[in-house]
């Protein structure tokens, strides 16, 4: 029943993305101007008007994508997990550059690019030979020739940075990201945020800096900068957004935000005078769009807020002697999320202002009442918090009973891929082994429901000291089941040497694990994660009617459109401020829908839970089969060894190798994986071995 659905729908989803592409190459031409004067005409005499109309062609598509992907995922994830089959395009999934500059890219990131670069080109190019061919001189500045290319370059320049802005808030989007549909997930994502980021203020400062130049040439300057026209462009009000952008750009710096985090944060608000003073330099023509970004960006925030609000408590706390601590949250048993998924904290007795992500090690489908993170106390905030549970007692706990935690997500990917192959290996450095915890759990649930898939699994974990082989602990009880014959552990202990020591010693000398209960009772809200997708596609919805519905009233009692032109008398700054106070009014009405909503789903009565006690597993002699599990001191892992042991064991298989860690473990990792597949393509035989390369997010 739901296969038709969802194919109509990605269908549609591939029509409405098709057309706003189409539109954004248009856009340039002679064709589109003529055709767009023709529109606004028609639109200026009915209720829609021109600014309801930029906002339909524009804007709209964008959220359309959104609306119709949250239908599509939400069928999509009710349909039942399938074997992967071997593709073509799969080589494009792959890292196909490995570089420590720009990290891994891979072939679809690659094709990405190189297509938004010509779009650019495209764009610069037709404007520009446009100008060029039409030759008209500004009487009031008498610009020589080579002066007015130079001022028309840096107007056209402006453009480019108006086409990076459009996609710069997309990739951060967390609850309404559209990215999922491609796989995506936010933290992956943030790095397309830093290049469009980057790429929108190089344009942007060379359109400014060329129109200064060119005013300084003919000591215009002191004149022009300070205009505040009454239509047309707003020169003081792009000086103003051009410096705010510099400075969020210069804060966001890897040596600044590394070091001075506070100054990267606050400052990166900036971006609300940086999205104003943009709207009233470059018009409300202009801003309709950039304002898919702003519109999905803000509803996400608000989302996000109104969902981190009723505060959640810890149950427990494990404090592992590797200075790792794992938190015990309780959870709604209606709430369902998938491995590797990714849930933000905040906890207001150490900051209120400071989220973190974190892997959740937990699974949906075997930990019914509860949600677990492991965090490992390697900055400021998680040793701060190290330091208030390390060697606390349950009695000493008892003063810390009401331990609130505001909670974001869970965020993860919309399906599980990982079962969907034949072998999976496993690679991770250090606490990058948090995100296989949840992996680990769904498998041997799977395989507990008859699922046979995947057939065999490898575990490859490298550590700095033999005592953070504790972090292992929650996939303990799979290491020693016998019936687990399928999970194959090698450890790499790269800073010690120790000669012929197993895996059970080891084990056996990691010092005790010590767990604190901080909550017998409830002292507040279980975590509910997000809402609906069908909800939140409603939600965007009836945002988009009502912004609408406000635009076109206030244009009709306000600007009262002329009905025999489609040119605008009235202020440029009047017809942005009521863009903005539409804006605000759909937000406002959608913030109510949304509180309410939330305010039902907490007044629920969810079934009454106890926590489970863990009990600690250790080795014994009892436990056979620890054969299949290695341990290497002083030694990194040698991927190419693995790899092609890996390979000769799961001959013919779709092998999933899933990364995390250290970058320079995924760069490693990723490039053996491409030279094992470019090997194998290459090879004649049918029964041949096909590598997957999935980096996940290594988060603290």
């Amino acid at each position: 029943m739901t296969k038709i659905p969802s194919f109509l729908l990605k269908l549609l989803l591939v029509l409405i993305f098709a057309g706003w592409v189409s539109l954004w190459l248009l856009k340039p031409t002679q064709l589109w101007t003529k055709t767009w004067k023709i529109a606004e005409a028609k639109a200026s005499t009915s209720f829609l008007t021109q600014t309801g109309l930029n906002f339909a062609v524009y804007t709209f598509p964008v959220i359309a994508i959104a609306i119709v992907g949250f239908m599509y995922l939400e069928l999509k994830q009710k349909e039942p997990t399938s074997r992967k089959g071997r593709s073509s395009l799969s080589v494009l999934s792959n890292p196909l550059v490995v570089s420590r500059y720009i990290g891994m890219l891979s072939g679809f990131e690659i094709l990405a690019v190189s297509l938004f670069v010509i779009f650019l080109a495209w764009t610069f190019y037709s404007r520009i030979s446009s100008d060029f061919k039409k030759m008209i001189p500004i009487k009031s500045f008498a610009l020589h020739v080579w002066q007015y290319r130079i001022f028309r370059v840096a107007t056209r320049c402006g453009l480019l940075a108006e086409a990076c802005l459009a996609l710069l808030l997309l990739p951060i989007l967390r609850g309404m990201s559209i990215f999922r549909l491609i796989g995506i997930q936010f933290e992956a994502s943030v790095r397309y945020h830093i290049w469009l980021g980057t790429a929108m203020i190089l344009f942007a400062t060379l359109h400014g800096g060329g129109t200064f130049l060119i005013w300084g040439m003919k000591h215009r300057i002191g004149d022009e900068m300070w205009k505040w026209q009454k239509v047309g462009r707003i020169y003081l009000a792009g000086e103003i957004s051009l410096v705010t952008g510099l400075v969020i750009w210069i804060t966001s710096l890897p040596q600044i935000r590394r070091k001075r985090f506070e100054i990267f944060y606050y400052t990166h608000h900036l971006y609300i005078v940086f999205i104003l003073f943009f709207l009233l330099h470059a018009g409300d023509r202009h801003f309709y769009m950039v304002f898919p970004g702003i519109f999905l960006f803000c509803l996400d925030k608000i989302l996000r807020i109104i969902q981190s609000r009723p505060e959640t408590y810890i149950l427990s706390a494990r404090i592992f002697p590797s200075k790792a601590i794992e938190l015990t949250l309780p959870k709604d048993p209606r709430l369902k999320y998938t491995p590797t998924s990714v849930i933000y904290v905040k906890i207001p007795n150490i900051s209120n202002f400071q989220w973190h992500p974190f892997s959740i090690t937990s699974s949906s489908k075997v930990d019914k009442d509860t949600i677990s993170i492991l965090i490992k106390a390697e900055g400021r905030w998680t040793r701060t918090l190290y330091n208030m549970l390390h060697s606390k007692t349950d009695a000493e706990a008892d003063g810390m009973r009401f331990f609130h935690v505001a909670t974001e997500g869970p965020y993860g990917p919309s399906s599980m891929d990982f079962l969907r192959y034949d072998s999976l290996l496993l690679v991770a450095g250090g606490i990058g082994v948090t995100p296989f915890f949840s992996i680990l759990q769904e498998i041997a649930s799977a395989r507990s429901n008859k699922n046979v898939l995947p057939v065999k699994v490898q575990l490859v974990y490298t550590i700095k000291d033999s005592q953070s082989i504790c972090l292992l602990d929650p996939v303990l009880p799979q290491v020693f089941d016998e019936e687990q014959s399928y999970l194959q552990l090698k450890v790499f202990v790269t800073r010690e040497h120790q000669a012929n020591k197993s895996l059970r010693e080891v084990l056996d000398e990691v010092s005790k694990i010590q767990t604190i209960h901080l909550a017998n009772k409830r002292s507040g809200y279980a975590v509910y994660g997000l809402e609906n997708l069908r909800w939140m596609a409603v939600l965007l919805l009836l945002a988009s009617i009502i912004f609408l519905a406000f635009l076109s009233i206030f244009n009709h009692i306000i600007i009262r459109p002329n009905k025999k032109s489609s040119e605008q008398k009235t202020a440029s700054s009047i017809v942005d401020v009521l863009l903005i106070c539409s804006f605000a009014l759909a937000l406002i009405s959608s913030t109510l829908v949304a509180t309410l909503w939330r305010w039902k789903r907490l007044s629920e009565e969810i079934p009454p839970f106890s926590e489970t006690e863990r009990k600690p597993m250790k080795p014994t002699e009892a436990n056979k089969g620890f054969d299949q599990h290695e341990i290497h001191f002083g030694a990194r892992p040698n991927f190419k060894d693995i790899f092609s042991q890996f390979a000769n064991e799961s001959k013919g298989s779709n092998i999933g190798v899933f990364v995390c860690g250290p970058e320079t473990m995924k760069e490693s990792a990723a490039t053996t994986c491409h030279q094992y597949s470019q090997t194998f393509q290459s090879r004649g035989q049918e029964q041949k071995p096909s590598f997957s390369f999935h980096p996940l997010n290594f988060t603290l």
